[in-house]
């Protein structure tokens, strides 16, 4: 007889019995899922889920075609003419620095800046919106604080011209630099951490603002052609080519915006404008710093400018650029590749209005011709009774347009010759011969510099073809500083010139040459004029930043 006790643990008996069948066929049933799913999924992982891609075809890479705008082919006929220029401006505190080789270089007294007194602009001034290329990427700042004990490294472009190698460029590019570098684009090393070729300066017009540079290549050099600018019309293609930021060989396409654009017209302390004679092309190519000398070309790859400034507020290409035209390059550079290495340009001496109101041509009876605000003393329409107040109408029997009319065409003619200009004085017509004079001459007169380069003794040219330098009196607070009164001191050194090349320096007071003295300037040039190619050439110098009289030798031998 069971008793409710054992029926009680009977049932439990079943119950755990029950239980542990049920777990385990759970138990079961888990893992046969776990084991067909693995076997469902297998083969699929992270790396294996591709789908099947049988049906795809694989891309195929077309041949090169050519496009039909040119532009490639324009890039590619001009490209190896186009070189990358890099300046190097030493630094003009400092009591030494080092030459090409590593030799220890004079005293260079004075600062180094960019063309015009760039340095001296304010914030805020027309400066700020008008930025020369005179680019500086990798090198100093502008306070001569940069690298390499606070040389200014700056970069431009430039084209050439002549297998033989002479360069245009801009003269703000080169000007003020102590050495001059340039990088061809066939050069087999052209990286930007390559030097490039040493080049001279052949010549520079500021009031074009363009320069002549040379390099000497051991093999005829790819050059590029001049066009004529007066072909260019407002609308027409052209390509910009240079190195902005030092990025070389860089081609950027636009059109011809504007003509005959004349910038920053203030004019200077003679009344003239600065920049009388640039009277750019303007075009909307992307151009920026470091474009600064290379050339714009037309969809025939020949030049129609050099690429001189932008107008931006932000130092950078803001679809305002300024070339300067093919045909004043080429009759600068015609003049600067001469004898004399400069510009000549002839003047009447007079000075006037360049823009003025229709209404002051109705009131005084003309419709084309300029009104003479001053006539220069002694220079050539004062000696032929020109005043103040004429109104010039007339050269040669040709009416005039306006005053770039007159200026173009009397710049242009040789110094010495004559003109007839026919002009209205109180409502009369009547002509005057007058002589051309030397516009530099001219102006020099009317601005009070009374330097007359006719009263420069030769000899004193003996030193800069010779030696590439020029020289002056000590002044009397260098004398005092240093104690030294009996020499001259060096103003300006060629770059390139056998006193560069020798480590003589801005700066250096001279004392002797070859163990001959040189107490002023008549013992200096007659020491020179003497000195022959080939001959050893010594210069005894001294620092004007020292007071014990030390002394250095720098030496070489005249090529």
């Amino acid at each position: 007889m069971d008793t409710p006790t054992s029926k009680f643990t009977s049932w439990l008996e079943r119950m755990r019995s029950h239980r542990l069948t049920t777990t385990f066929a759970l138990l079961a049933t888990l893992s046969a899922g776990i084991l067909v799913g693995s076997v469902i999924t297998h083969g699929v992982s992270g790396k294996e889920q591709a789908p099947n891609t049988s049906d795809v075809k694989p891309l195929v890479i077309p041949s090169a075609t050519t496009l039909s705008n040119g532009f490639s082919q324009i890039a590619k006929q001009v490209g190896p003419a186009v070189v990358n220029i890099n300046t190097e401006s030493l630094p003009k505190q400092s009591q030494t620095r080092r030459g090409r080789r590593g030799t220890q270089r004079g005293p260079v007294p004075g600062t180094p800046g960019t063309p015009g007194d760039d340095d001296d602009q304010q914030p805020g001034d027309m400066q700020d919106f008008f930025n020369r290329f005179f680019g500086n990427p990798g090198g100093g700042d502008d306070d001569g604080d940069g690298p390499a004990g606070g040389e200014r490294r700056a970069l431009g472009s430039g084209f050439i011209v002549d297998p033989s190698g002479y360069i245009i460029t801009n003269n703000h590019v080169v000007d003020k630099a102590d050495k001059i570098f340039v990088r061809l684009s066939t050069d087999p090393n052209n990286g930007p951490d390559t030097e490039g070729r040493p080049a001279k300066v052949i010549g520079v017009d500021k009031d074009t603002d363009i320069a002549v540079i040379k390099i000497e290549p051991d093999k005829p050099l790819p050059t590029i052609k001049l066009g004529n600018s007066d072909g260019a019309q407002v609308g027409d293609w052209v390509l910009a080519v240079g190195s902005p930021f030092g990025l070389s060989q860089t081609v950027s396409a636009g059109i011809v915006s504007a003509k005959n654009r004349a910038i920053d017209e203030a004019p200077g302390p003679t009344g003239v404008s600065q920049t009388q004679f640039q009277r750019f092309i303007q075009t909307d190519a992307a151009i920026n710093p470091g474009n600064s000398g290379g050339p714009l070309v037309d969809m025939s790859g020949q030049v129609v400018g050099m690429n001189t400034a932008i107008y931006t507020q932000s130092m950078g290409s803001q679809g305002v650029g300024f070339a300067m035209p093919s045909n004043i390059i080429a009759n600068v550079y015609n003049m600067l590749i001469g004898p004399e290495h400069k510009v000549v340009r002839g003047s009447i001496g007079i000075s006037f209005q360049s823009a003025m109101s229709s209404a002051v041509g109705r009131m005084y009876g003309f419709k084309n011709g300029i009104i003479v605000s001053t006539v220069t003393p002694n220079g050539g329409a004062a000696k032929a009774g020109i005043q103040p107040g004429d109104v010039i109408v007339s050269i040669e029997g040709r009416p005039i347009k306006d005053g770039d009319d007159l200026v173009n065409d009397i710049s242009s003619r040789k110094v010495g010759s004559t003109v007839k200009i026919g002009y209205l004085r109180n409502g009369k017509q009547s002509t005057a011969d007058i002589t051309i004079g030397d516009r530099a001459k001219t102006y020099a007169d009317l601005a009070g510099d009374n330097n007359d380069d006719d009263n420069t003794p030769q000899e004193s040219d003996a030193g800069q073809s010779k030696l590439g330098i020029t020289v002056s009196t000590i002044p009397p607070s260098v004398g005092q500083k240093t104690g030294i009164s009996h020499g001259v001191i060096v103003t300006t050194v060629r770059p390139g010139s056998f006193a560069d090349e020798i480590g003589l320096a801005k700066g250096a007071i001279i004392t002797e040459i070859n163990k001959k003295p040189v107490t002023d300037e008549a013992s200096y040039r007659a020491v020179v004029n003497a000195l022959k190619s080939k001959d050893d050439v010594v210069f005894v110098i001294h620092s004007p930043f020292r007071k014990d009289g030390g002394s250095t030798y720098v030496g070489g031998t005249l090529p």
